[in-house]
């Protein structure tokens, strides 16, 4: 298994020397450096200084609003997405991963009724076919993340998605704090985990790692924490990892500074726990 994420203690243009620094902290798997479509040298070294130092370039992210109502904003954001997904291919990473995004203009990915409809499935099916057919990947998949107000906001929505979009480099992310909606789900978020894997496995591309914790309060409250501050079920979910057939990463988000180190330790001890093997250790 691969661990990766930010909260490196150099940064460097350098792709050797950002590799390296990788590695020595314990990751095995990286997000994609910024880098240019149109720098092909740089493109080649990101790709080469990762490979020397066993690390998998896991994910590239887009965050962009890909079905807004305004077609100015849209078609900005989906050149954008080409281009990412484009870099992710020539880099070789695993994948190129967005929301979906919402149907209130002015947003990112707000909440909105039309984020949930028929119209949205059918916009979601007509996006991805697009980018896909428009870049035709050969390496780099690319994904939607589930989030709890726009598609797909389960693991059967986003298996409805596959089978609709019908192309062979769409693939499935996984974060399952996105997805965790109700108290039953949250005290029980393990049997989620296990049928996201049992549903999605052989489309899964990466996934990202942190917590969650629920909040005593008149109105349904979650909020996102340091791992091993809430109840994310980690040792279902490395187990549920480890199962696949091939390695995909596990990738750190949204922490600050040395906090990333204070989530891989907390993950690996997890992993030494259940008897999951990472592939690259501090």
């Amino acid at each position: 298994m691969r661990l990766g994420g930010h909260g490196l203690p150099i940064g460097s243009d350098d792709p050797y020397a950002f590799a390296r620094a990788h590695r020595e902290f314990g990751y095995g798997a990286a997000y994609v450096p910024e880098v240019r479509l149109d720098d092909r040298d740089r493109l080649v070294a990101i790709e080469q200084a990762f490979a020397a130092e066993n690390v998998v370039l896991a994910e590239i992210g887009i965050w962009r609003n890909l079905v807004s109502p305004d077609a100015a904003v849209r078609q900005a954001n989906l050149a954008y997405a080409v281009e990412r997904l484009a870099i992710a291919d020539a880099v070789g990473a695993g994948c190129a991963v967005s929301y979906i995004g919402s149907f209130r203009a002015g947003t990112d990915y707000a909440p909105a009724a039309e984020n949930m409809g028929p119209e949205a499935f059918d916009a979601s099916v007509e996006t991805v076919r697009y980018l896909l057919d428009t870049v035709k990947p050969t390496r780099a998949k690319f994904a939607l993340e589930m989030m709890q107000y726009s598609l797909p906001d389960s693991v059967d929505s986003y298996v409805e998605l596959i089978r609709a979009i019908d192309r062979p480099m769409f693939g499935a992310h996984f974060d399952p704090v996105n997805i965790i909606m109700t108290p039953r789900v949250y005290f029980d978020n393990g049997a989620l985990i296990r049928e996201c894997f049992d549903k999605l496995g052989p489309w899964v591309v990466s996934c990202h790692a942190k917590d969650i914790k629920l909040h005593h309060q008149a109105a349904l409250h979650l909020d996102e924490v340091q791992i091993g501050e809430g109840v994310l079920d980690y040792r279902t979910y490395l187990a549920e990892l480890n199962r696949l057939p091939r390695e995909v990463p596990l990738m750190l988000e949204h922490l600050k500074g040395d906090e990333y180190a204070v989530a891989r330790d907390r993950i690996f001890a997890v992993g030494d726990a259940a008897g999951v093997y990472f592939a690259v250790r501090p």
